[in-house]
């Protein structure tokens, strides 16, 4: 199947697998390029050495084309773009707007330019600036998400738009290929789909949590982090809602001390991390400890397995998945689904 977003980076069919921090590893990347999709690597918890590292593991396991997502407000934003640019990567995607700066030194270099967006403003913005693509992300996903419902925004930035537009947040099947390239989108991105495959490392255990919930078990909560964040509704959850501000506070530093040792991190940089993200928003202190360890949150249970000291991001597609396929059986069923779709779509009767 063709689209712009085909054309646009080399990938045979019109699907991406998100940048999901401790998940998106060069193990799930190189089999989704394998399975003809574009796989996104995670680099936001790499050291710049380990960045380089897994670029090119990812390249030993397959000749497909792939990407990095980056975070734009990173201190070594640059110095993270130009492995991408040594390293010959083919697509830079991001979480947050990258500057007009950024855009334009990957764009001179051929790397093709993806930022995620949530509002139709942001998508005009990134597009005047030269990106090549917008991943437009509805409340449906996983991890940081906004309130407006995919089916919504897609269709809002599809017509604000002339590049093409990615459409991510409630997709897992070939028929909401279908429903996204009806919108206009040039094809879809999949994160907790993607995580619940046989090619993702995420723990066994934390697989069957997730394949275990509900449309209902999905939340999106602010106790994390002081933003809306997607996730499984979990014991962990529960206790941070419940908290007040001193035991809130309380439990934070100790699971900051904790997160601080595993993770090497002193804490003069945690809290600095964490008032970037307090600056414009109203966090309590507590919630400026976490926000700056909410990576290590994931990594507690998305590494090593500790439902019970971490957090689970999650789209809400998580209540409608039941199996483990891999990457390759994944894909194919989905443009599959998509043939048939279209096929009794215009079959006569």
């Amino acid at each position: 199947m063709e689209t712009a977003l085909t054309r646009l980076t080399g990938v045979r069919h019109p699907v991406v697998q998100t940048g999901m921090g401790w998940v998106a590893g060069p193990r799930l990347v190189s089999a989704t390029a394998n399975a003809g999709a574009l796989g996104i690597l995670a680099s936001a918890t790499m050291t710049l050495g380990q960045l380089r590292a897994a670029v090119r593991e990812v390249r030993a396991r397959t000749d497909a084309p792939f990407g990095v997502n980056l975070r734009a407000d990173a201190a070594d934003a640059g110095d993270r773009v130009r492995i991408l640019v040594e390293e010959g990567v083919r697509v830079a995607s991001f979480a947050l707007a990258p500057s007009r700066e950024l855009i334009g030194e990957l764009k001179e270099a051929g790397v093709v330019v993806m930022p995620t967006v949530g509002a139709r403003r942001h998508a005009e913005k990134v597009a005047a600036w030269g990106a090549d693509a917008v991943l437009v992300q509805g409340t449906e996903g996983g991890g940081h998400t906004g309130e407006v419902a995919t089916t919504v925004l897609l269709p809002q930035v599809v017509d604000a738009v002339d590049i093409p537009v990615v459409a991510a947040g409630g997709f897992f099947d070939g028929r909401g290929l279908v429903a996204a390239l009806a919108y206009g989108a040039a094809g879809v991105a999949m994160g907790t789909r993607f995580l619940l495959t046989s090619d993702s490392t995420v723990p066994d255990a934390v697989k069957a949590r997730y394949l275990a919930a509900t449309v209902r078990d999905v939340t999106v909560t602010r106790a994390v982090d002081g933003l809306p964040h997607r996730m499984l509704r979990t014991e962990l959850v529960d206790a941070l809602e419940r908290s007040g501000r001193v035991r809130g506070a309380l439990q934070a530093v100790r699971r900051a001390a904790g997160y601080r040792k595993l993770s090497g991190t002193s804490w003069r940089r945690m809290l600095q991390d964490g008032r970037a993200l307090k600056h414009g928003k109203d966090l309590t202190w507590s919630q400026v400890l976490l926000a700056a360890n909410t990576p290590m949150l994931l990594r507690a249970s998305m590494v090593d397995g500790r439902t019970d000291l971490g957090v689970m991001a999650s789209g809400q597609v998580a209540g409608v998945i039941d199996d483990l396929p891999s990457c390759a059986e994944l894909v194919e069923r989905i443009m599959k689904e998509a043939e048939d779709t279209c096929r009794g779509l215009t079959a006569p009767g």
